[in-house]
C-alpha cells in the first residue's frame, strides 16, 4: 500500500512549482523575523495575535524544507531512496508538519472571531494581559503536541520502497507520489482505508467545516458592527438634563463611555486586519478543500481524471503557503515596511 500516485510532471510545472516554493520560504521567513523583531522589542503590549501568525508562518516554513524541497529535488530527476527507518521518520515528520499547518490556521481563524466580539477590556485586564501570554502558548503548544501524537500511525506504517514503487493510497498530509521511495505499508487494504477514512473526516474535512463557520460568524459580526454603528451615527442628537450631563463626565472620567467602548473592542485591531484574516482563512479553505476533494476522489472512485486530479492537489497544497505571506503584508505595517525598503534598496 502507498499513498499516492506516480504522476508525470511536466517542465512548465516543475518551473511553476520551484517559483511557489521558493516564494513560500521566503515569504514565511519574512514573516517570522520581522514580526518575530516587533514582539520581542515591544513587550510592553500583548502581541496574541502576532505570536499566532508566527506560529502558522513556522510551520508554513518548516512544510516548505522538510518536503516541499524534496519533492523539487525529485522533480529534478535526483533519484534518492531511503532506508525504512529515515523513511518512517520523514513520513511521520510531514503527517505532523501538514496537521499543525491546518490547525494552527484554525485557531487563527478561532482567536480572529473572539476578538470581534470582545467588548473592550476594562483598564485593569488590560494591564493583566500584558507580558507573555502563558494560556495562548499552551494552547499553541497543545496542537503541536495533540498532532504529534496523531502522526504515530503515519511513522509506523511506513516503509522503503522502490524506484518502481506505485502508490494506492494517498494521505492530505502525507504527499502525492512516492517520494525518497518512502511508501505507506498498512497491513491490509481494509487497515489502510480505516485510516485514510478517519484521517478525512477528523483531520481533513473537520476543520474545513469548522473554519467556514467562523468565517461566516466573522462575517456577520463585523455587518451587525457596521449596521450598529451606522444607526449610532445616524441618531439625531438629544438633548441631555444635568443629571445625565453629569453621569457622562463621571463615565469620561472613568474611562470611555458605553458606545465608544464597543467601538474600542472591535477597532482595537486596524479595520484591515480583519478583512486580511478572513481572505487569508478563505484562501485556505480553497486551497485545503480543493486538495482534500481531489485526493480523496483518488481514494475512493479513481477513474482517468485521477493523475490530472492529484496534479491539482500537489499545487493547491503549495498556493497557500506561498501566497498567505503577501496576504498578511497588506494588513501589517511592519511587513509592509520590510518590503517596501526591500524594493526601494
Amino acid at each position: 500500500m502507498g499513498a499516492g500516485l506516480q504522476t508525470t510532471v511536466s517542465s512548465l510545472q516543475t518551473v511553476f512549482y520551484i517559483v511557489l516554493v521558493v516564494l513560500g520560504i521566503l515569504g514565511n521567513t519574512t514573516v517570522i523575523v520581522v514580526i518575530g523583531k516587533s514582539v520581542m522589542m515591544d513587550r510592553s503590549v500583548p502581541h496574541n495575535s502576532n505570536i499566532i501568525i508566527i506560529n502558522m508562518a513556522v510551520s508554513n516554513l518548516m512544510v516548505s524544507v522538510m518536503r516541499n524541497i524534496l519533492l523539487v529535488m525529485s522533480d529534478l530527476g535526483i533519484q534518492l531512496f531511503l532506508s525504512k527507518e529515515r523513511c518512517q521518520f520523514l513520513m511521520g515528520v510531514w503527517v505532523w508538519l501538514r496537521s499543525v499547518n491546518v490547525w494552527s490556521t484554525f485557531y487563527l481563524s478561532v482567536f480572529h472571531l473572539q476578538t470581534l466580539r470582545r467588548v473592550a477590556p476594562s483598564v485593569g485586564n488590560l494591564q493583566a494581559s500584558r507580558g507573555v501570554p502563558k494560556a495562548l502558548l499552551l494552547n499553541l503548544l497543545s496542537i503541536w503536541l495533540v498532532n504529534l501524537l496523531y502522526s504515530i500511525p503515519a511513522h509506523i506504517f511506513s516503509t522503503n520502497g522502490n524506484a518502481n514503487s506505485t502508490e494506492t493510497l494517498m494521505l492530505i498530509s502525507s504527499t502525492t507520489r512516492p517520494l525518497l521511495g518512502c511508501v505507506w505499508n498498512f497491513p491490509s487494504s481494509y487497515s489502510g482505508l480505516a485510516y485514510a477514512t478517519t484521517s478525512m473526516v477528523i483531520h481533513e474535512t473537520l476543520p474545513i467545516v469548522l473554519m467556514t463557520g467562523t468565517n461566516l460568524s466573522s462575517l456577520y459580526t463585523l455587518y451587525t458592527y457596521g449596521r450598529t454603528r451606522s444607526s449610532v451615527q445616524d441618531a439625531p442628537v438629544v438633548k441631555r438634563v444635568p443629571a445625565e450631563r453629569r453621569a457622562a463626565k463621571v463615565r469620561q472620567r472613568n474611562g470611555l463611555t458605553d458606545i465608544n467602548r464597543s467601538v474600542a473592542g472591535l477597532c482595537k485591531f486596524p479595520f484591515l486586519v480583519f478583512q486580511v484574516i478572513l481572505i487569508l482563512v478563505l484562501l485556505f479553505i480553497v486551497c485545503w478543500g480543493t486538495s482534500v476533494t481531489s485526493v480523496n476522489y483518488f481514494n475512493y472512485n479513481r477513474g482517468t481524471s485521477s493523475e490530472f486530479l492529484l496534479v491539482i492537489a500537489r499545487f493547491a497544497n503549495i498556493i497557500f503557503i506561498a501566497l498567505s505571506p503577501a496576504v498578511l503584508a497588506v494588513g501589517h505595517r511592519g511587513l509592509r515596511s520590510c518590503i517596501k525598503s526591500s524594493l526601494t534598496y
